[in-house]
């Protein structure tokens, strides 16, 4: 494939590999439907408490990751669910995990809890030969480059609420200065003990509510979320030229600190406009051509008029009057990640570049009495509203902020994936159409095996028939997955023979040749 090479930037930063664990959301397209819909993923639990939670939030398939029970035990949750995310965005970035071994991939976390450390003291367990490392957030990156033998840079990042988008920033600069070929950067929070809620509830942060009600007059604190989210950045140049399907690019970004201000956690107005000039100085894009911020956007009753005003100062003042900038938060469907609250409003902003659609921020109704919209030159997205490119040379753009109680702030812009053109076929014909189709799913257990087939099956089921869209299943499972001692081919010529074969595998039938069309070993 081609791009007009006026649009290669060697500054640009292509995200090519997306994975998560939200809410309400098992997945990438789980998320994106529960944004397109306007859906809250927050609800009362059973401490009487309002929070959005991931369930299943402590299973793993530790052995997968070469963890004995009693080592996974040990493990923070936080960890093994990162391990997961990360192999799952390198998988849909096309790139096998076990290939990277030696390369200098950088792996790079933000993390700011650390909940089962505390379980874990007052429950008296032992101290054992796993603790530490098992305990430790330094190992939340650590870990996943050693499990894929990787040579790159490799740290956790904790600068509180804006964890993950300063980890993001950092791995793009990291790509940027050739430190790094392909980098995985990520965010996790997990809700595991009720001393944490607890703190924040005394900190005057949480909303009675239990809702957040981002720039509404009933602003009143936030609402914990929970979850995980990894993404995988390569260079543009280097994406382009490697056939990587690119969601969309990160064009740059900046990082700094309030520096001061009436407290310690009070958001400083001065720093946040500094803060937005120098990242649309450093991306090389006009504040007014952005038409979507992702906002922090807690819903507190400090921090959203700051934001606001600083917004308005820099992207709404240059933008033309009445023309009001679209803003947002996903707090608002899935609550306040803490730490891994930035890099899921950067999803949330990748999903709307790249579909060119804006969903509805939710609980909004009253604008805050101090947040003078019209007077800012913006507007609450309410509404899901399609969001066209401008023309052919003008992308869409978006900007994404994420700030830390402590005072470090973060805000990256983003633009939509420059368009490929497919190179002709020599000779024309198109392309080639198999009359039997395999695919080939596999695991490291038997159980492991039967599973990964059951997913693929549901995949394969939502085909519109043969062809292309399972040739393109065949082709990515055989060419991006690594492939596990238990296995499975299954062939078929179209999807309802590739369906029922997977349904053989997946309910245990199989046992050398299990019938038409399916052979495992």
């Amino acid at each position: 494939m081609t791009v007009k090479s006026d649009v290669l930037r060697h500054s640009d930063i292509a995200v090519i590999g997306m994975s998560c664990r939200l809410p309400g959301a098992s997945g990438v397209e789980e998320f994106w439907d529960l944004l397109r819909s306007g859906r809250s993923a927050v609800d009362r639990q059973p401490d009487g408490s309002w929070r959005a939670v991931v369930e299943g939030k402590g299973e793993s398939d530790a052995a997968f990751f070469g963890m004995t029970p009693r080592q996974a035990a040990a493990v923070d949750p936080q960890q093994r669910l990162m391990l997961e995310l990360g192999w799952e965005a390198l998988e849909n970035a096309r790139i096998r995990p076990t290939d990277l071994r030696g390369s200098d991939t950088g792996v790079f976390m933000g993390v700011t809890a650390d909940d089962y450390a505390t379980l874990l003291h007052r429950s008296g367990a032992a101290i054992g030969g796993y603790t530490t490392t098992g305990l430790n957030r330094s190992l939340m990156a650590n870990r996943l480059s050693y499990l894929l033998g990787l040579r790159g840079p490799s740290f956790t990042v904790d600068s509180a609420q804006s964890s993950s988008l300063v980890a993001v920033h950092l791995a793009c600069e990291s790509l940027l200065r050739g430190e790094s070929g392909v980098a995985v950067v990520g965010g996790v929070s997990l809700i595991l003990a009720e001393e944490s809620t607890a703190g924040m509830a005394r900190m005057g942060a949480l909303s009675p509510d239990g809702r957040c009600f981002t720039f509404d007059a009933r602003a009143n604190g936030y609402v914990r979320g929970e979850g995980g989210v990894a993404l995988v950045l390569k260079p543009l140049t280097r994406a382009v030229e490697d056939g990587d399907r690119v969601h969309c690019v990160i064009r740059g970004g900046a990082v700094n600190n309030d520096g001061g201000g009436p407290s310690l956690t009070h958001p400083d107005r001065e720093a946040q406009k500094a803060l937005l000039r120098r990242a649309y100085e450093r991306a090389g894009v006009a504040p007014e051509h952005v038409d979507y911020v992702e906002l922090h956007g807690t819903g507190t009753k400090a921090g959203d008029p700051v934001e606001a005003a600083a917004l308005g100062a820099v992207l709404g003042a240059a933008r033309p009057s009445g023309n009001r900038l679209a803003v947002g938060s996903v707090k608002t469907n899935v609550g306040h990640l803490e730490g891994a609250a930035g890099i899921t409003g950067l999803l949330k902003a990748v999903l709307c570049v790249r579909e060119g659609v804006l969903p509805p921020s939710l609980n909004f109704r009253t604008p805050n009495p101090n947040i003078p919209l019209d007077e800012l030159n913006l507007r609450v997205q309410t509404e899901l509203q399609s969001w066209p490119a401008r023309d052919a040379d003008r992308p869409r753009l978006a900007g994404v902020s994420s700030f830390g109680m402590g005072g470090t702030n973060a805000h990256l812009v983003l633009e939509q994936a420059p368009v490929t053109v497919e190179e002709p076929v020599v000779g024309g014909g198109g392309g080639r159409v198999l009359s039997v189709v395999p695919v080939v799913v596999s695991g490291r257990s038997v159980g492991a095996l039967r599973a990964q087939a059951g997913r693929v099956r549901e995949l394969c089921g939502g085909l519109s028939g043969g062809g292309v869209g399972l040739v393109d299943v065949g082709w990515s499972l055989v060419s991006s997955r690594s492939v596990f001692e238990h296995r499975a081919v299954v062939f078929g010529a179209g999807v309802g023979e590739v369906v029922a074969g997977l349904d053989v595998v997946s309910s245990g039938g199989v046992d050398g040749v299990a019938g038409s069309g399916v052979v495992s070993g």
